[in-house]
């Protein structure tokens, strides 16, 4: 099965909000939600795609040529290549009902971990979502993510004991996920958080912290003060607030802002192909996380599906690695990217 029997599947059953596209550009379902699109209009989501292809590639075949190495390890694991699923919850309600929270995490982190690579998984107000997710995760080894959203105190703590009996080996937070409708009306608040909240929030989880959402140096130096072990430069991918810039706009400075200081910087935000993966670590991003395709892959073919698609990635990865002289992720550097 390959990824364009997936899309063909997908289409028969995904719903009627996403279009399964073959490009997940954003323009189908722009200002659709519940559904895959945005609050707004969904100028962020289209930008985040179109500013990775204005980014051109610099081939150069001028080299010795030898077998290409796409592994990361990434606290402490060893991935067989640089990019994750991202977190999606919720998915009978954005989706169709093909699919619940437990049967798609089931899925989607059995099919990752089986493919060398983990999923972040998603949450929600429905606390099943993440039960669903951390029962998975457990299943399959702690070999995933789980994504808390930025809840009041009393019930990050309720997920953050489901997230230690799951042993995940890494735990992160959308605090880009504070612009969502659904957590504005919460009592006790939920939504931002202080650095002095967000250090306690890291303490307590007990394991490598992600703080998913950073869009900015200043952020970004906030989450490093609050003792995060890795960030995600990404803007919930284009869906809570039009007129951002895109991911590929602001990953540099982000990158110069945080150079030396150990902390783990991933990606998001309409990276489509293992070109686009390249362009983000030439940029300087450790790893990248694709979500909307992951989900067009499990409701278009399971397993298989997300297989399909994870070899797609790797294999698009391979080639321009080869193209451009880099035959490990070290050796990817800016010098292979043109940059406008």
């Amino acid at each position: 099965m390959n990824f364009s029997e997936v899309i063909s599947k997908a289409k028969e059953c995904i719903g009627d909000k996403c279009h399964a596209c073959p490009v997940c550009n954003g323009r189908a379902c722009r200002n659709v939600m519940p559904g895959p699109g945005a609050k707004g209009v969904g100028d962020t989501a289209i930008r985040n795609y179109d500013k990775w292809q204005e980014i051109r590639i610099n081939m150069d075949t001028l080299c010795q040529g030898k077998a290409v190495d796409t592994s990361l390890s990434l606290f402490g694991k060893k991935f067989k290549a640089p990019f994750f699923a991202g977190p999606v919850g919720a998915v009978t309600l954005h989706y169709s009902d093909k699919y619940n929270d437990v049967s798609y995490n089931e899925v989607l982190v059995k099919a990752c971990a089986e493919n060398g690579i983990a999923a972040f998984t998603g949450d929600g107000v429905d606390a099943g979502v993440m039960q669903a997710a951390t029962k998975a995760i457990a299943a399959n080894k702690g070999m995933a993510v789980p994504t808390v959203k930025p809840w009041n105190i009393d019930t990050i703590k309720e997920k953050m004991a489901l997230v230690k009996e799951s042993d995940a080996f890494a735990v992160a937070m959308d605090v880009d996920a504070a612009g969502l409708p659904f957590l504005k009306g919460m009592n006790p608040p939920a939504g931002p958080k202080s650095t002095a909240e967000l250090k306690a929030i890291v303490e307590a989880a007990g394991r490598p912290f992600i703080v998913k959402g950073i869009m900015t140096v200043k952020g970004a130096l906030k989450a490093k003060e609050a003792g995060a072990d890795g960030i995600v430069v990404s803007n919930h991918g284009g869906r809570v607030l039009d007129q951002c810039p895109a991911t590929a706009e602001v990953l540099p400075e982000i990158v110069e802002a945080l150079k030396g200081s150990g902390v783990k910087i991933l990606v998001d935000g309409g990276i489509r192909t293992g070109t686009d993966v390249f362009k983000a670590l030439a940029m300087g991003a450790d790893a990248v996380i694709i979500a909307r395709p992951f989900v067009t892959a499990v409701y278009g073919g399971g397993e298989e599906g997300v297989k399909a698609y994870i070899d797609k990635i790797t294999g698009e990865l391979e080639d321009t690695m080869s193209m451009c002289g880099a035959f490990s992720l070290t050796e990817i550097d800016a010098d292979m990217v043109r940059v406008p």
